[in-house]
């Protein structure tokens, strides 16, 4: 990024390009109208009701030659300050526009109309003093649908997004990302390597997953399973549904009723699906008294819940209503909170790490104190637990980015944010420290003195959700996994059904072994056998014909390497246990 502009520049250059493009369409399309124009991370969008017009991509470059043709032309905005009559008057033609202005009156802000040369538009300020000069890399990106104010009960309007840069290096460097994750996008990924699939039987947002995609999901969550385990977690189970009263009593019933799936039983009693797990969780707790010296108790499970997202909201496993998260829960004493802090961190490390995630960013997530109301607990409590986590980061010598309004609203985390290989940041892992569960639930240890001392209860999650989790890795390693979590890690090609019995017992050789395999039987030549197993990014690949039936050697084609390696049977069968059982993430 060009450190002399900064996010609050970037973003008034971008929302300023956002007045741009809706000049340019309402030129082009007089009988449209435009609704909000807003930056956001990486770019910016304009609503656009656009009647009986349909917009697709294949107007934007008309649509950024008109934006070029009418820049020249801008070069300052005028503001005014107006009253609500006179922004009835003025926007008559505009209902959208006529909302905005009757929800700012009502919630007591200003109107402010702005005009940068020849479009009145009403908008607060956040432009650059001269957009002719300022506004000289912007590129149009892409078109989508999207309800006005987000609801689907309202019209569905027109969508265009475009991102806007500084300097033309930084523009062609965003527009190679977006071009690099095009190819990486891990919903084509995931149909090119049958790992998952939708139906429009079962619904939006409800993943399937096919054999060889179950197997990456239990290996990634077995090896954190593995890392828990290590560090004293227990597993638990819990059901799907829940009664009301649970989140109510939790908090969360008022919080996110609207995001539940609800269920009503035959004798009139309400129900949830869960969409999360620590209420579930503290009554594992509770079932018992505990004595402090039973802390802490450490459970973890991995399960689905469910959140009634949007139809529109949904993107592949990024965004899904049926998600599985790796939970689990801590609970202990306030006096045992840095040491199991710091016991998690050391799994989140050790997995990233593994994974090929190296120098994870941390972000401590706060409360906003002008925002009280959006937080259960006292913010006496919040504080001291803030300062708590604040000094755990510094023993581990982290430079830590502090983000105000970011926490739960049961208490401040840390997340933990990383870079995938084409330079997106990601937040995955995260640890919460929460107060207030505790509170509600009456959660307690009996002390040293014999008094009922309240306990704290840290979340932690090391992937969140699996299927988000996996949408990001897919990404990073464009579907090439390391040969550990490889579903198929060798391929197996006879030449010719001569061999396919030969090819068959070498196969059964290296599955008792532990090594997974697939035989390819198909009566198809060998160079697409061969691009067959390519394409589903298998890291070896073993072409069987006489040569291999009558010596110990075989010729192994490696994930990509042009040149085959010829090795003895045995040795390469040890050297593949060796890469497993280290997970390496080179093939060698």
């Amino acid at each position: 990024m060009n450190t002399e502009y900064s996010q609050e520049s970037l973003n008034a250059m971008r929302h300023t390009a956002a007045h741009l493009l809706a000049k340019a369409v309402l030129e082009l399309w007089p009988g449209a109208h435009n609704a909000i124009g807003p930056s956001i991370e990486n770019g910016f969008y304009q609503d656009f009701d656009m009647g009986d017009v349909t917009l697709t991509d294949a107007d934007l470059p008309k649509i950024e030659k008109k934006m070029k043709e009418i820049l020249p032309h801008w070069e300052k905005f005028a503001f005014s300050e107006i009253t609500l009559d006179e922004a009835n008057k003025l926007f008559s033609h505009n209902p959208y526009k006529l909302q905005l202005a009757e929800e700012f009156a009502a919630g007591g802000k200003k109107l402010l109309t702005n005009d940068p040369g020849n479009f009145l538009d009403l908008c607060k300020m956040g432009h650059v003093e001269n957009p002719s000069k300022e506004l000289k890399h912007v590129k149009l990106l892409s078109i989508a649908g999207a309800y006005w104010r987000g609801n689907e009960k309202n019209n569905m309007l027109t969508r265009v997004y475009g991102t806007a840069f500084p300097t033309k290096e930084e523009l062609d460097q965003y527009l190679w990302q977006i071009e690099e994750a095009r190819k990486r996008d891990h919903r084509k990924l995931g149909k090119e390597l049958d790992l998952f699939a939708f139906s429009d039987l079962v619904g939006p947002g409800l993943a399937l997953w096919t054999p060889r995609g179950t197997l990456l999901r239990q290996l990634v969550d077995e090896y954190v399973w593995n890392l828990r385990y290590q560090k004293g977690y227990q597993r638990v189970t819990i059901p799907h549904i829940t009664k009301k009263e649970l989140y109510e009593r939790s908090g969360h019933w008022e919080k996110f009723q609207d995001d539940l799936f609800k269920i009503t039983t035959r004798e009139g009693h309400e129900f949830a699906m869960k969409p999360m797990n620590c209420p579930h969780h503290t009554q594992i707790y509770a079932r018992k008294p505990h004595s402090y010296r039973d802390l802490p108790q450490k459970y973890a499970e991995t399960t689905m819940c469910y959140r009634d997202e949007q139809t529109g909201e949904l993107h592949g496993l990024s965004r899904v209503r049926a998600f599985t998260q790796d939970d689990a829960h801590v609970f202990c004493r306030n006096t045992q909170i840095k040491e199991e802090v710091l016991l998690i961190w050391d799994i989140i490390n050790t997995f990233y790490t593994t994974l090929g995630f190296d120098n994870l960013r941390i972000r401590l997530s706060l409360h906003d104190p002008l925002k009280m109301q959006q937080y259960l607990g006292e913010e006496k409590l919040w504080r001291a637990t803030e300062d708590q986590l604040r000094e755990i980061t510094r023993e581990r010598d982290k430079n830590i980015v502090e983000a105000l309004g970011e926490a739960a609203f049961y208490g401040p985390k840390l997340d933990f944010m990383a870079k995938d290989s084409i330079g997106r940041e990601w937040q995955v892992a995260t640890i919460q420290i929460d107060f207030t569960q505790p509170e509600r639930f009456d959660l307690t240890c009996i002390n040293e003195e014999g008094e009922h001392e309240r306990i704290f209860m840290i979340h932690a999650a090391i992937m969140g959700s699996i299927e988000r989790f996996l949408s990001i890795y897919m990404e990073h390693c464009g579907g090439a996994f390391p040969l550990w979590l490889s579903p198929v890690q060798v391929a197996l090609l006879p030449v010719s059904e001569k061999y396919i019995s030969f090819a068959e017992a070498f196969g059964k050789k290296l599955q008792s072994s532990g090594i997974r395999i697939e035989v390819d039987s198909t009566n198809e030549s060998v160079g697409k056998k061969v691009r067959n197993a390519t394409s589903l990014k298998v890291p070896y690949i073993i072409v069987m014909g006489e040569q291999e039936t009558t010596s110990d050697r075989i010729s192994v084609r490696v994930r990509g390497k042009k040149e085959a390696l010829t090795i003895d049977t045995n040795t390469w069968i040890s050297h593949i246990h060796g890469l497993i059982q280290k997970r390496s993430l080179l093939l060698e």
